[in-house]
Parts: C-alpha cells; sequence; structure tokens
C-alpha cells in the first residue's frame, strides 16, 4: 500500500495534508448540517453519502489529475473554455432555478454550474496569455486583448444571475495580470473603468424601477437589496437583533457562532442547523463554528491561509511562468471565495452565495476545486522531479574522484 501511495500520489506533502483536512471537516460537518436535507428525503444518511460520494470522487479526480502534464492541461483548459461559453448561454434562457438564481443545467438527470467550469478554464487560458506577454514583449498589447475579452465576455455571461462569482473571477485573473507584469498603467485603466461601471450600475438600479427593466436584470434588484439591508443592519443597533424574513439566515448565523463560544458544542450537537435555510451551503461555516468553537473556526481559515502559502512558494520555485500562474491563480480563487464565504456567514459582509470550497454542499463545486487541487499537486510534482533529477544518484555519489595527480 505505501509503494502504491509513493507511485501514484506525489506532489507537496503540506497541501495534500490540508487537502485530506478539509475533506474530513466537511464530511463531518456536512453529517450534521445536511438535517434538513435529511429530514426530507427516503434516507437519513443519503444527504450525507452523497456528499461523502462527491468528496471520494473528488480524491480521485485530484489523483489523475496531478499525474497529467502541462500541455494537455493547457489544451482541455481551451476546449472546457469553448465549452462553458455555451453552456452559460444556454443557462441564461433554459437554467434551472433555485433561489430566484438560473446558475444550474439538468443534463440526464445531472445537475451541474456551468460558471463553475467557465472559473477553472478562464484562470488557466488567462495564465497562458499572461505568460505569452512575459515571453513575447512585442505582441503584449494582442495577448493583453485577448485576456480582458475572454474575462470580459464570460464575466457578463455569470454577472447576470452570479455577480459575485463574475466579480470574483474578474479579480482574481486581474491579481494574475499583476504578478505577471502587465503594464501598472493598463491595470489602473481597468480598474478605474470597473469601479466607474459598478457605481453607474448601481445608481441606474436605483433609479429605475424593477418593472420596467428587463427580467434578465432581475437579480441586480437582489444585490441592490442585499447591500442596503447589510448597511441598514450596520447602522442601526436595534434593528440588528431583530429577526425578520429578510435576515433570517444572517441572524441565525449570528446565534450559531456566539453558541460556538471557544471550544464549540462539538460535531453533531448544533441547534441552528434546523433554523439555517442553508447551513449546509453558505452558511456552513457558522456551524462549524457553532460545533468547533473558535479554535475550530481559526483552524479552517489557517488550512485556506497555508494553501496560499505554499502556493506563493511554489510559484516562485517554477522556471517558467506559466505553471507559476496556474498554481496562484487556482489557491487564489479557493482562497478568496472561502473568505468570501466565511465573511458572509460572520456577517462581515452582504449575502453573496459564494460556498466555502471542498466544505459546502455541492457536487459541480467539490469536483471541480478538487481539479483545482489536482492542477495544484502536478505543478509540485513536476517541481520535485525536476529536482530529483538534477541531483546525483546514489551510484554517483559513490563513484571514486580521479585526480590530477593520479594521471
Amino acid at each position: 500500500m505505501d509503494n502504491l501511495l509513493k507511485k501514484y500520489v506525489k506532489g507537496d506533502t503540506t497541501l495534500w495534508i490540508v487537502f485530506v483536512f478539509l475533506c474530513i471537516i466537511s464530511a463531518i460537518e456536512m453529517y450534521s448540517a445536511s438535517s434538513t436535507l435529511a429530514f426530507g428525503s427516503e434516507s437519513y444518511t443519503g444527504p450525507m453519502l452523497r456528499h461523502v460520494g462527491f468528496l471520494i470522487g473528488g480524491a480521485m479526480i485530484a489523483i489523475f489529475v496531478h499525474l497529467v502534464p502541462y500541455k494537455y492541461i493547457k489544451m482541455a483548459a481551451y476546449l472546457a473554455l469553448g465549452l462553458s461559453t455555451v453552456l452559460l448561454i444556454w443557462v441564461i434562457f433554459k437554467g434551472h432555478s433555485e433561489n430566484g438564481a438560473s446558475r444550474w443545467l439538468v443534463f440526464m438527470g445531472i445537475k451541474f454550474q456551468p460558471s463553475e467550469i467557465a472559473k477553472l478554464s478562464v484562470i488557466i487560458v488567462a495564465a497562458d496569455f499572461i505568460s505569452r506577454i512575459r515571453d513575447d514583449a512585442q505582441n503584449e498589447w494582442i495577448y493583453f486583448r485577448n485576456t480582458l475579452i475572454m474575462v470580459g465576455i464570460i464575466s457578463v455571461l455569470i454577472l447576470f444571475d452570479n455577480f459575485s462569482t463574475a466579480f470574483l473571477l474578474f479579480v482574481v485573473v486581474f491579481i494574475m495580470m499583476f504578478i505577471g507584469r502587465v503594464s501598472l498603467l493598463k491595470l489602473g485603466g481597468i480598474g478605474a473603468v470597473l469601479i466607474v461601471g459598478l457605481v453607474l450600475c448601481f445608481l441606474l438600479v436605483k433609479a429605475v424601477p424593477k418593472e420596467k427593466m428587463p427580467k434578465l436584470f432581475d437579480r441586480a434588484y437582489t444585490w441592490v437589496a442585499r447591500i442596503d439591508r447589510y448597511k441598514s443592519e450596520k447602522n442601526n443597533e436595534e434593528g440588528k437583533y431583530v429577526i425578520t424574513d429578510d435576515n433570517l439566515q444572517v441572524q441565525h448565523g449570528r446565534i450559531a457562532i456566539a453558541r460556538g463560544g471557544m471550544v464549540g458544542v462539538f460535531p453533531g450537537n448544533s441547534i441552528e442547523r434546523d433554523y439555517l435555510p442553508q447551513a449546509y451551503s453558505d452558511f456552513i461555516y457558522a456551524i462549524i463554528v457553532e460545533e468547533m468553537g473558535m479554535l475550530g473556526g481559526i483552524f479552517v481559515i489557517l488550512l485556506y491561509l497555508v494553501l496560499l502559502f505554499r502556493a506563493g512558494r511554489i510559484a516562485t520555485k517554477c522556471t517558467t511562468v506559466f505553471p507559476a500562474l496556474v498554481v496562484i491563480g487556482l489557491s487564489l480563487m479557493i482562497v478568496i471565495q472561502a473568505f468570501i464565504s466565511m465573511s458572509v456567514a460572520t456577517s462581515l459582509g452582504p449575502v453573496t452565495g459564494q460556498p466555502l470550497p471542498l466544505i459546502s454542499r455541492g457536487g459541480t463545486s467539490i469536483l471541480i476545486t478538487c481539479i483545482y487541487f489536482g492542477i495544484i499537486f502536478g505543478v509540485t510534482r513536476k517541481l520535485n522531479e525536476e529536482a530529483n533529477a538534477s541531483q546525483p544518484t546514489k551510484e554517483e555519489k559513490e563513484m571514486p574522484t580521479v585526480q590530477l595527480d593520479d594521471l
């Protein structure tokens, strides 16, 4: 068994430990947080077994992906980008709606989110474009333009029903361009245009009644309402303690965190899981803190921070730009999304609908996140192989050294 693991499981040991711990926490907390799903299902263990099945399947995918060479990952990303673009257009018109958002497609009984596939492919293709900017300075504008067009189109297609994901994707690619040493003047122009555009869109939604806007822009009013509600709660000391239909999740999330204390009530003893409609998804971090306490919550934060720290170390060891940018982009997507999700659960930000990577319930999200990890593992595997190849073998070390005086 040990030889089998050494043969097929390679890469950075610390990152594998982070991956395994996230999967273990996910399985434990999903057992508790999915109580409302279990109550409405035929089998009490059904939702839990489904989730564990995705984790096991995702781990197998990560092991397979980390053995695939870069060039095949890059080729697959271009194909996935074209496919996800078509699916994102399709989901706008024929998407399956839940909680007021049409983010899912159903194919042969399988429900998935095309935006998850798009995020992965955009990061890899963007890394390819940005690395070409570094290697071919004469054509910098062409690759810069192509990167903007690609991320712009995909972000707009996601934007209609998932603003937070579209914004997150754009920010991650923007950071990748900054790390890739794209001109600060160009990046400053992009940032200014983005800020002005967001302000104008916000003012437009506030000025135009919902009835007069096309149905396609309905989610914009949901986001503006969330921002207004978040601001009003922060400014109203008395009102923020009143539970209403609008702030039900936020308030019960606060109660869950308050119950957790330092060490928590221990797994399986959560009460707020029965009151939080999205306890197994958007607000699972609140359940983690309730059951594992502040110590458990800090431990989860440290796992994501270790991932980001190790990704930075790995990027500095890469001899070429592309794998370094891929590792940075994928790790940033995981970590920033995690901190957005945790900030929502702790009332530090407005509700966004972002799941906690690898922990929250969601088949597509889990499998795609496992691919993220698999690609990062693959980069570390390649670096280890290159390092081992450059070191002398045991036989070479034992060979006697011939001195000039002996000749």
